[in-house]
């Protein structure tokens, strides 16, 4: 005898006829349909409005799934008791779901701890309990106002294509980790106005009403402002300049690929990049100090003379800081490390990078 679905069950059923399959995002769906029937996909649970309408639509438009399905929820401990309540709420919906749930913590928050720090904390979390479970598929909940305030903010710091282009659909990181982010066609007031007609609850964290956040402050004062100003759809035409962005990165990302300007050893070869445009060379650059073990933070005007010794090649050393020095011989730009007060060429293990 077929037993009858619970509460949760039924919420997801109606919020996947308010917000239907063909609502989601196409790359999404094409990329989903592909992957392997047992595969095991992690889902990002915060409690908030977007990360419950993830999960239930996951649920809903993915029946085949529902038995690989694992949520993960992750407490920052900065809001006492609030906090507490989101990990019950999470543990009740996905139970109610038959969804397994991990929670993780954070063992010591800082109290002045900021946006990175905490995103940071989050991230790891998911990366070891994803790492232990040996998945590889993490969904995300954002949507077009997430894209919205992602671009104004990065904007404001120069971020070039690649950082434009965030938050992406599907984005392939380091070690095989898929993030994958199925809302991007709907703003924030459509998810939450489906999950009002699907009588599907989520929790609210009052610290996103504040201003002691970045992101806060963009979210309350500068994209409403913006949005009327537009006198047009804004969220949709940033979440389309995002899309467009990403496809001009990956095309910078194949031309790169295509110049094999970087040999086994890990020198890059400065003839390959003669006369190419200095977007071409400047993705190069940024691959070669990737590609190094030791991950070298340089000031924005230390890359930018870097970046133009590298154009000129001329023979160059240039500092990366105590440890090592970027030097140009021979047309080939190459790292040399210091060893007991002498340098020493480094020779690089090839890694993938996407």
């Amino acid at each position: 005898m077929k037993s009858r679905p619970t509460l949760s069950q039924r919420r997801a059923g109606l919020l996947g006829v308010v917000i239907p399959r063909e609502h989601l995002q196409p790359a999404v769906l094409a990329w989903a349909a592909a992957r392997a029937p047992r595969e095991r996909w992690g889902v990002a649970l915060s409690g908030g409005a977007d990360s419950v309408a993830l999960l239930l639509l996951l649920w809903a438009h993915w029946p085949e799934r529902r038995g690989r399905l694992v949520a993960f929820h992750f407490d920052h401990r900065l809001r006492g008791a609030e906090s507490h309540l989101d990990a019950v709420f999470c543990r009740r919906l996905c139970a109610g779901l038959g969804v397994p749930l991990v929670t993780g913590y954070w063992a010591q928050p800082l109290k002045t701890a900021g946006e990175a720090a905490g995103r940071a904390a989050r991230f790891d979390f998911f990366e070891d309990a994803m790492r232990l479970r040996r998945m590889k598929v993490l969904w995300l909940g954002h949507q077009q106002d997430d894209v919205a305030e992602s671009m104004l903010m990065r904007l404001a710091r120069g971020s070039g294509s690649a950082g434009l282009a965030a938050p992406r659909a599907i984005h392939e990181h380091l070690a095989g980790r898929i993030h994958v982010r199925p809302l991007l066609t709907l703003k924030k007031a459509e998810v939450c106005a489906a999950l009002l007609k699907a009588g599907v609850p989520w929790r609210e964290d009052p610290s996103n009403s504040g201003e002691a956040f970045f992101r806060n402050r963009v979210r309350k004062t500068v994209v409403p402002i913006w949005c009327d100003a537009a006198g047009r759809d804004a969220l949709a035409g940033a979440a389309l300049s995002r899309q467009l962005l990403e496809e001009d990165d990956v095309a910078l990302e194949r031309w790169v690929d295509r110049i094999g300007a970087i040999n086994a050893a890990g020198s890059l070869n400065l003839a390959r990049l003669r006369d190419m445009p200095r977007a071409v060379v400047r993705r190069a650059l940024h691959r070669w100090l990737a590609r190094q073990a030791e991950r070298f933070e340089l000031s924005r005007q230390a890359f930018e003379l870097l970046l133009a010794a590298t154009e000129r090649g001329e023979p160059t050393r240039q500092s990366l800081g105590l440890s090592a020095f970027a030097v140009i011989n021979k047309g080939r730009l190459s790292l040399q490390k210091r060893v007991l007060g002498r340098l020493e060429s480094r020779r690089l293990f090839p890694r993938r990078f996407n």
